[in-house]
């Protein structure tokens, strides 16, 4: 599968667009990591992908077939988004959750077939929260909650999954597993698409990356290529380092820290 971004240009008015000419490739096991301050269009990009608004100009395709062109039902057996961390407001169990990622391979009065119980057995395990199965949804933890939002996505199949800001509000901890859940998913063959405001989380994965900037073109290639201290305070207008340190067992990593105001000290 190749999911493929031509000179797409997205928004809402057809002479206001709130991005221009996007232009990537991803494909199957690949991460992509979305970066850019708030308000710079990656919701709107996500959802031009999704196709729930058209691009003003450009193609969205898969394997070279423009979606635009595509139904619904085709759509949802490529591509599951899962939207940020929330509350629940009824008391569903865990299993009954993830199982809402079939209905659209069911008819609307159809009931769950064998292999639908089988499906979604698959997604808690792959997630790692199949021992949760049975636990009433408004009883678990916040992290456990956004593993459940990804099998109920992983149960429709898709060959894309699309999240936004999938660690928001979420402890460190839980930010790791899910962190972790997302590379083993890919390891899988999934191509998943995220946004973030960490970008610590694209070295994580080892993701490709787009640094969206509100004045300038998009950028986009490996995490270690993009995220720079320019690109960043390009994008933040704030100076943060990037620190080449080592881990336990000495390879190196990346990571990025607050960094001091050169330019405002080299002005004074």
């Amino acid at each position: 599968m190749i999911l493929e971004l031509r000179d797409v240009s997205c928004g809402y008015a057809k002479n206001k667009p709130v991005l221009k000419n996007i232009t990537f490739t991803l494909q199957d096991g690949e991460i992509c990591a979305l970066l850019g301050p708030n308000g710079v269009g990656k919701t709107t990009l996500f959802k031009t992908i999704l196709n729930l608004i058209k691009p003003l100009s450009g193609q969205v395709c898969i394997d070279g077939s423009d979606i635009t062109k595509w139904t619904t039902k085709r759509r949802s057996r490529y591509m599951a988004y899962v939207a940020q961390a929330h509350v629940p407001s009824f008391p569903y169990l865990v299993k009954d959750i993830a199982m809402l990622g079939r209905m659209g391979q069911t008819s609307a009065v159809g009931q769950p077939s064998r292999k639908d119980y089988e499906i979604v057995e698959q997604a808690l395990e792959d997630v790692g929260i199949r021992h949760l199965r049975d636990a009433v949804y408004t009883e678990i933890s916040g992290g456990e909650r956004q593993l459940l939002m990804i099998a109920r996505a992983l149960a429709q199949e898709p060959k894309i999954l699309i999240m936004d800001e999938p660690t928001a509000n979420l402890d460190y901890g839980n930010m790791i597993v899910v962190m972790k859940c997302i590379r083993n998913l890919a390891r899988n063959g999934l191509c998943i698409i995220f946004t973030t405001h960490m970008p610590d989380q694209a070295f994580m994965c080892h993701a490709k990356t787009a640094v969206l900037f509100r004045n300038a073109p998009m950028v986009f290639g490996d995490a270690h290529r993009v995220i720079t201290e320019e690109n960043l305070y390009k994008a933040y207008n704030t100076d943060i380092e990037v620190l080449e340190v080592l881990d336990a067992e000495g390879n190196p990593i990346r990571l990025c820290t607050p960094g001091f105001s050169h330019r405002q000290e080299n002005e004074r």
